[in-house]
This record gives C-alpha cells, structure tokens and sequence, in this order.
C-alpha cells in the first residue's frame, strides 16, 4: 500500500545556456533520498478490480516473486532511470555517452518517440546509421564496475585501485575537461584509494543520501523519521587480492570541502574465503561476492565486523543479482538460481538453470533476466517462476551484437531499453518496447520486443555499465530505508514485518492461492434482530444472513 509521490531529478541552465547540473536527484532533510513515496489506500473494499492473496502473499504457483518485490518496495528495477547520459565503464577508462535529446521530452536517440517528436534529428540520426554523436572519455584502469551517485562516479579499476570521479559538469559547455579527479588542487582533495587489483565496486544505494542529517530530534522525534542504517555510510570494494574493502564517502556530501579524502575504514578477507573476489550484490544486511569458486555470503548488519554467513560452491560464478527470495548467479553453465529466503542458510535449486555458454553481467527488470551472453548477444530470460527460468530470446542484432559483457535496463517517456557494453563494439542501445514493435506493451512486466536503435564504439572495449537510478525502491532486503516518506510517521516496513507476509510461526514460506473454496463454508440460521426498536418503528424486523467459516481460519 505504498505509491512513488516524487522521482524527483533536477537540471539547471544558466542564462550562457551552460547546463550547471543535470538530472540530480536531491537529498531530503532527513537525509532520506529524495525519490519519496507515501501510503496509499490499496482499494481492496470494492467487487471488481480489487487487490488479491496472491498480489501480497507467495502464491501456490511461485510465479509472484517481481510483485512481491515491487509490493514491499525493495524496486524492480524496471522503471530505473539511465538518464541523459550512459556511463560505460572500459578497458582503459570510462565514458559518460549521450543517450538522449535534452529538450523535453528528452528521448532516447534512435526511439519511437524520437522518431515523431524530433522528426528531423531523428533523420540525421538514421543519416548517422544510429551512431551516438557524443561522449566524453577519462582514462583510468581496467574498470570492473563503476556506479554514478550524485555529481560522482564511483570506479572499480583493477591495478589503479579505486576512486570517484566529479562528474557534476558532464553537460556543461563552459568546461573543456567534464570528468576530472578533482574541483580544485589535489592537496584539497583526493578521492583515490590505492587497492591491489579493485574488480567491483557497490555502495548500498545508487540513491542520492546524507546519513549525517539523520540526526537530532527534530528529525528523528519530531519528524518521527527511523534512523538510517550505518551501511549507507560507506562505499564497498572488491578486490582480487585484498578482498573486501570498506570505504567512507560521506566526505563527499557533507558541504565541508576540505576534508574530501578517501581512507580505508576496513580491509577485510578472513581466511582468504575472497582471494579472487570480482562481484558484490548488496542486499541491505547481507553481501554476496562471487570468486573463482563460490558465492560468499556475508552478514553486514555491523560494517565494520563481517560476519561470514555461508559459501556456495558454484562453477565458476562471475556476478550476481538478486530479486526478493530468489539470487541469481551467472555461472560456466549459464544462469542459475539461489534461494536465499533465509540468507543465513542459502540453498541452491537443483535443475534451475538457464544454459548459455559465455553468461557474464545480470541485470533483472521484473518477470525477465537479462545477461550479457557474449557472443550469443543479449540473452532474455523469464524468470517470472523463478526456480524455472526459462530463455526467451538470445538476441544478437543480426550479429551486431557478439561480445557482450554486460547490461542495465531503464524506463524512458513509457518504454523499456537495454544498454549493453558489447565489449570491442562499445555501447549498444536497445528498444524493448514500444507501440510499434509491441502493441500491446502495457501492463506489469510486458514481453520485450528487442530492436537496435542506437551505438557507440568506445575508445577502449566496453565492459560494463553504471545501473540507473532506483526509482521504485524505498526500503532494502533487510528493512533498512533509504527514501523519505511523505506523511508524518509513515515508513516502510521493517524486516519482521514484511515476513509475516510470506513467512509463516514454523519459520518456512507459506504460500496461498485466489480460489475461495466454497465447500468451506455453510449457511448459518438466520439471525434475528433484537425485539427493541426505536420508539414509533412498527415496521417488520429486518432478517441478517451471513456466512460463516467452520472451525477454520479464514482462508486467504
């Protein structure tokens, strides 16, 4: 019963046409991300069209495992927002690459609506053959993952480390150099970590926050707001040697300027269970790393002691994603499955696989699973029974598509695209669904229907892509929240209580069906009013019928 009620993102332009800031989303004053939500009555008192079990329950079916995630607001990922620019992460460096038209509405190059809004810069883009104009490139390491938060671009770079580069002016024509280390002198600044070979970087949310606003009464008893989880302080490394590394980036958004220097807060690979460590998916509490050799499980509720939950012994895993119950791992056999309802004690599930030969990077939007297959293009699997995903499409653009390595998936003006860093062929843009190849493209998780509208050859092989911004998320796997409510005391539900949804007294999932069984009920004697009435009434008593449940609960 939650609605979004600002996804909120902000561009100024001054009065040179210098584009000072583009789309930033803002912070609230409790330091909340500003994409805010609020309780919304979920109509279930009408006849039709009324909400369901299974739309809030695990249904008999396992086939609602995306509407329990959108219901208990951890996102889906599938109205994420890539924005203006794309950054796709390289051997070599990175680039920010222009992906949409700036005027409103600002639609992806190459698209349906680009075609009939922006007729003729639709057909320089056709005169183009579909090549982005734009991009701006930095030269860094090997980048292994990189994620745009605010003005910044955290970057995993292999043997340069790790660091965060200002990305604030990345629009701005007054600036020669858009991507820098750097807003003033190196001794004022520097946000670089020297790591021994970084392979992945994940901060908790991509979410614009300030923890430390998240204090005081006036916020957290007037305001009646819960306090935020300490995760959110940091930004989380891997690296291939060191294995885990916690880092403090909240220098970056406290407004004191002098002090923008990056520290290791903790160095962490017990026994050496992360040598090899090259993916993280972070799930609020609860970590999940892949290495040569397993999925490692870590519990984080304090960041800075990990506990070691579990290993899951994989062929060679190389990322991971997670949706609600249900992880999934890209692996030398292709795409399997996890269940991690209880994370303490993970369990794979026999026969769960989707094959693919060369599957890499993961990225789900709802019902489907998209991987970077390689040379078998942009692999689509449905996952909306996840313990059975099944492959829908491999989808090579006739061919244009052979080395892809990863992929994200965002929601722009009501159609889906994918990005795809296709390796030595750079950036890929891709329509899922639009009125022309998809009619009928309504409802929760509509088919995609894959069409190459748009690339780019990167300066050095494309290798991985920063994900959009979380649009649909407020809360994370474990009950932290992360975006502001929009009434006074409203919130999110805390762990405990989203399992009563699913979890039932004897600690297992339980799981309901939309059939009312009729045979469970029986008429019951008419009742009868009592012999008062109000003074003058000499009208006949009124007879109440009802039904009634026979020693049982009332079924869902």
């Amino acid at each position: 019963p939650i609605r979004s009620s600002s996804a909120l993102v902000l561009s100024s332009t001054n009065i040179n046409r210098e584009r000072l800031y583009v789309q930033q989303p803002p912070i609230a004053a409790s330091g909340y991300s500003s994409q805010a939500f609020a309780p919304h009555f979920p109509h279930t008192a009408r006849k039709t069209e009324t909400k369901t079990c299974t739309d809030c329950h695990l249904s008999e079916a396992n086939d609602n495992n995306a509407i329990m995630a959108q219901l208990l607001l951890h996102g889906t990922n599938f109205v994420n927002l890539v924005g203006f620019n794309a950054y796709v992460g390289a051997e070599g460096g990175f680039e920010a690459v222009r992906v949409t038209e700036w005027d409103e509405p600002q639609a992806v190059l190459g698209s349906y609506l680009h075609k009939y809004a922006y007729p003729d810069w639709y057909q320089q883009h056709l005169d183009r053959q579909r090549n982005l104009p734009e991009a701006y490139t930095q030269k860094a390491g090997d980048v292994g993952c990189l994620m745009l938060r605010g003005e910044y671009v955290f970057v995993a770079e292999g043997k340069n480390g790790f660091q965060a580069y200002d990305v604030n002016a990345i629009a701005n024509k007054g600036f020669s150099d858009r991507i820098i280390t750097a807003p003033f002198a190196a001794p004022g600044h520097d946000t670089h970590l020297e790591t021994p070979d970084a392979s992945c970087v994940a901060l908790p949310t991509n979410q614009n926050i300030n923890i430390n606003l998240n204090a005081g009464d006036l916020i957290l008893k007037t305001n009646q707001e819960q306090k935020m989880h300490e995760i959110y302080r940091y930004a989380f490394v891997t690296d291939r040697e060191e294995g885990l590394i916690v880092v403090d980036v909240t220098t970056l958004v406290d407004g004191e300027p002098r002090n923008n220097f990056f520290e290791r807060a903790l160095t962490w690979n017990e026994n050496g269970v992360l040598d090899g460590a090259r993916h993280i998916t972070i799930a609020g509490s609860y970590f999940y790393i892949a290495t040569p050799r397993d999925i490692v499980v870590l519990s984080m509720f304090d960041p800075l002691k990990p506990q070691l939950v579990a290993q899951i012994p994989m062929q060679d895993p190389r990322a991971t994603a997670l949706q609600f119950r249900y992880l999934f791992v890209s692996t030398a056999r292709g795409l399997e499955v996890v269940d991690v309802t209880n994370p303490q004690a993970p369990q794979q599930i026999d026969g769960a696989l989707a094959p693919l030969a060369d599957a890499q990077r993961i990225y789900l939007a709802r019902t489907y699973a998209y991987v970077a297959a390689g040379s078998e293009g942009l692999a689509i699997i449905d996952i909306e029974k996840a313990e059975k995903p099944t492959v829908y499409q491999k989808y090579t653009a006739d061919g244009a598509i052979s080395d892809a390595r990863d992929v994200v998936v965002g929601s722009t003006n009501a159609s889906l695209f994918a990005y795809v860093a296709d390796g030595v062929n750079g950036l890929k843009v891709i329509q899922l669904t639009s009125p022309d190849s998809q009619p009928r493209f309504y409802g929760f998780s509509p088919e995609p229907k894959p069409e190459l509208i748009a690339w780019r050859k990167t300066r050095w092989p494309a290798t991985s892509l920063s994900k959009g911004l979380d649009r649909d998320r407020g809360v994370d796997e474990t009950g932290g929240q992360i975006a502001v409510f929009g009434r006074l005391g409203s919130r999110p539900f805390t762990l405990d209580e989203q399992k009563r949804l699913y979890i039932g007294p004897d600690g297992n999932p339980y799981f309901v069906t939309d059939e009312v069984e009729q045979e469970r009920f029986q008429s019951r004697p008419e009742a009868r009013r009592d012999d008062r009435r109000a003074p003058g009434n000499s009208g006949p008593r009124r007879k109440l019928g009802s039904l009634e449940l026979q020693g049982q609960p009332l079924p869902n």
